[in-house]
């Protein structure tokens, strides 16, 4: 992100629709604020946004919701289903009727709730849930994925495509030292075990998934070697065999210096939302503030939080053959 593009993106990101070549930040002060901000899943038609707000810590995760209207944002609200439970990573089918996200929340009722272990620590731990419509247009109750898939305590990151593969990260025994994306494929009235998706090493940590619904690209989160921060965005292509193509480090405005991680697409060709904890620069000596001017840029959408921007990448999609 270009720094002095950031008055330019106050004034025309908060619900900018039209793809952009320069990364806009989504809805500052509504949608990005000073806490924490990840994991943008817009409805088919474009005119909902969930999301998940934390604090610093992520100690404490709830999916927001938020409405389009008219050129801007609707003051979020905590969606029907969360608030109770450590929620986060919302994703929607790409039929819009189903969203599926990931919780700490008691498998089945009377179950303790979910834990993961990890290098010492304790921490929540994550199985897959989802939502469905109903005809009044209001989400279902909350419902558990049962198989496989569940049989740990560390998921994340749920991306669906079309045909019903749900892709998403986990620490699995076959995962290595770190996180690896995984599938699944329907399979009766359930789901198939899990398989670990090649994407080459295992001592590269690749997190949140985001499959393109017809399944022709795959983004994720990691570093495969060449990552500018602590984690880039990647893309890898399906090759006519069925495997995956090595992954590209994406340029642009897509990565920073800083950490992206949590990919998802919009309903644009190329409409990409990415999270980043990007910051505006400081350069000393500084005009001197006052205390309100301190707290207003101390307590603003580029304190070092994530935050979630929007970038396009249609261009990359064609140079590789992928069509609208």
């Amino acid at each position: 992100m270009r720094l002095h593009t950031f008055a330019w993106a106050i004034a025309f990101a908060l619900g900018c629709v039209a793809p952009v070549k320069a990364a806009e930040l989504l809805g500052p002060g509504v949608i990005s604020t000073g806490l924490q901000e990840t994991t943008a899943a817009l409805s088919p038609d474009g005119q909902t946004l969930y999301f998940l707000r934390s604090d610093f810590a992520e100690a404490d995760d709830t999916i927001m919701v938020s409405h389009r209207s008219g050129n801007s944002w609707s003051t979020p609200e905590v969606a029907s289903f969360s608030g109770q439970w450590h929620d986060s990573e919302p994703a929607f089918a790409p039929d819009g009727k189903r969203l599926y996200f990931v919780s700490n929340r008691p498998a089945h009722p009377g179950d303790a709730p979910v834990v993961a272990k990890m290098s010492g620590r304790t921490f929540p731990g994550t199985n897959l849930w989802y939502v469905e419509r109903r005809k009044d247009g209001h989400w279902g109750e909350p419902v558990h994925v049962e198989g496989a898939l569940n049989e740990g305590s560390m998921l994340y990151n749920p991306s669906v495509a079309a045909n019903g593969d749900i892709y998403f990260s986990a620490h699995r025994p076959d995962s290595g030292e770190a996180y690896q994306i995984y599938v699944v494929h329907p399979a009766g009235t359930g789901y198939s075990v899990p398989q670990r998706v090649e994407l080459g090493d295992l001592s590269h940590n690749r997190m949140d998934p985001c499959v393109d619904p017809r399944g022709r690209f795959l983004l994720f989160a990691g570093n495969e070697g060449d990552s500018l921060g602590s984690a880039d965005i990647y893309i890898a292509f399906r090759q006519a065999d069925g495997s995956w193509s090595k992954p590209e480090h994406l340029g642009g405005d897509v990565n920073t210096k800083s950490l992206e991680n949590a990919p998802t697409l919009g309903p644009k060709f190329g409409e990409l939302y990415v999270s980043s904890n990007r910051q505006e620069e400081v350069h000393f000596p500084k005009p001197r503030d006052t205390m309100a001017s301190l707290q207003q840029r101390l307590s603003g959408p580029l304190n070092g939080s994530r935050n979630i921007w929007r970038v396009d990448i249609a261009d990359v999609l064609r140079a590789h053959g992928i069509k609208e």
